[in-house]
């Protein structure tokens, strides 16, 4: 189409978008009139409201859910020469908040289907990391990812742990919303840690938080984002050295609206995704897999191109986005990535699964916005394009 033809461009579809609307805007408004910012009643209001939604005692609000990974485990006092079981694929700020701690990550490798942390793998890789007592007393805590809103084996995962004694923190930054068995992402974990990024299914811009059933871990939790201030003390007092990872109260206030959206938003992105499900159920790519028991959020749709197609999908992710239309890769092989592939020296075939998921994974776009016959130009696209490689 040349620049003076005077046709309208197709809308881009866009990969994500938040759902802001007017009462979102009006709350935070409100805030910013009253000049008072930071840690207020409105916090505490989105702490009550989260703590209640995944049916946990305590939440803490944070800046952004890497701190909330950082601080849970340096709530549990994870520190240099300490090792973390984190699953292998995942962004890279799960992995980075162990060793921001100082602590090493021993990555576990997935599951083709759900692209969660393998129990399996998990059992054979604390057995190995358990026949010397040196290791042994190294293992600090079991991090697994809830992927993309499904959440993981953690029936499986909690009894492997427990029978190493070992903490169970959940990454549920995509899982707000989710449940596995019954029960709700953030209530399994002795911690749990959410997101509010704009990709999620709600917002708060940037924006975290830990969920816990434990008083004592999070009195330490609002200590270590405050600077070290004692949060029982009624005189301000610092017991230890904290950060500043406080969430505005302008946040928090937005951060309520959108709460109260979450079953709404959530209901659309799971009718949408059943619809992507029977669109791809006529073609090469393989729809994401939902496991028994997980009821998912789809914070993201993260299909699987073919194998023979692999190799092309940078040229695939291209040629769609000048067609209007924003696709993705799936998230991150950990291990491979420079930092960690150079420093503990990994190779391909150290994680066969994840290689091959990382090498496959194809992200359709998905938000509430989206309209059915959206989705069925995204995967006439996406067909077309496949056609012509």
């Amino acid at each position: 189409m040349s620049a003076g033809d005077g046709r309208t461009p197709p809308r881009t579809i866009r990969l994500s978008a938040p759902s802001i609307e007017d009462d979102d805007l009006t709350a935070v408004t409100d805030v910013l009139k009253t000049g008072f910012l930071i840690q207020g009643p409105h916090v505490a209001r989105f702490e009550k409201t989260l703590a209640e939604m995944t049916g946990t005692a305590h939440a803490v609000a944070l800046t952004n859910c890497t701190a909330a990974l950082q601080l849970a485990l340096l709530a549990l006092d994870v520190r240099a020469g300490d090792l973390v079981l984190v699953t292998a694929y995942s962004w890279v700020s799960t992995a980075n908040a162990i060793e921001l701690c100082g602590a090493t990550p021993v990555f576990v490798d997935i599951d083709e289907r759900t692209y969660n942390m393998d129990p399996g793998a998990l059992e054979a890789t604390l057995a190995r990391l358990a026949k010397t007592e040196d290791t042994r007393r190294r293992l600090r805590a079991v991090l697994p990812v809830h992927a993309f809103g499904q959440m993981a084996d953690m029936t499986r995962i909690l009894e492997i742990a427990g029978r190493y004694g070992l903490p169970v923190i959940e990454d549920a930054a995509c899982a707000l919303g989710a449940s596995w068995r019954g029960k709700a992402a953030g209530s399994m974990g002795l911690m749990s840690c959410f997101s509010f990024h704009p990709r999620k299914a709600v917002t708060t811009g940037e924006g975290g938080a830990i969920t816990t059933d434990d008083l004592a871990l999070a009195n330490r939790l609002r200590a270590l984002r405050n600077h070290g201030l004692d949060p029982t003390s009624a005189f301000p007092d610092f017991i230890m050295p904290g950060f500043n990872c406080r969430m505005t109260e302008f946040q928090a206030a937005f951060g309520v609206t959108q709460l109260g959206k979450l079953d709404r938003v959530l209901g659309a992105r799971r009718r949408l995704s059943k619809h992507y499900d029977a669109l791809l159920g006529r073609t090469d790519v393989t729809a994401p897999y939902v496991a028994e028991g997980a009821v998912p959020t789809y914070q993201s749709y993260v299909s699987l191109l073919p194998e023979k197609v692999a190799p092309r999908r940078q040229e695939l992710i291209r040629t769609l986005r000048e067609r209007g239309i924003e696709t993705n890769i799936g998230t991150w092989h950990m291990p491979m990535t420079t930092y960690f592939r150079t420093r503990y020296g990994f190779r391909p075939g150290d994680f066969p699964v994840s290689d091959r998921v990382f090498a496959r994974a194809f992200t359709l776009p998905l938000y509430e916005g989206l309209t059915e016959a959206d989705l069925e130009t995204v995967v006439a696209e996406v067909g077309r394009a496949l056609a012509e490689g």
